[in-house]
């Protein structure tokens, strides 16, 4: 990473959890535009699980056992 980016960084981190998030999204959005077919798939299954949960179907798994299911530690401070 050079200087430039590095004190952009540091500056971007300066910002509120909110502001942080709407400038990473412009930056991805400055990638280039994303497959239109896997951006649909994408926001299709997001629906297809909301629904699932909402209804009741599949219920929520803490992180904590999520994490041990993962990572297999036991009390679910694995480092990454």
């Amino acid at each position: 990473m050079s200087k430039k980016s590095k004190k952009l960084l540091n500056e971007a981190l300066r910002l509120s959890a909110k502001e942080r998030e709407a400038l990473a999204g412009e930056l991805f959005e400055s990638l280039g535009a994303a497959d239109p077919d896997a951006e649909r798939a994408w926001q299709a299954e997001v629906a297809r699980r909301v629904a699932e949960l909402d209804s009741g179907k599949i219920k929520p798994i803490p992180w904590n056992k999520a994490r041990r299911m993962i990572f297999g530690d036991k009390d679910g401070s694995a480092q990454s």
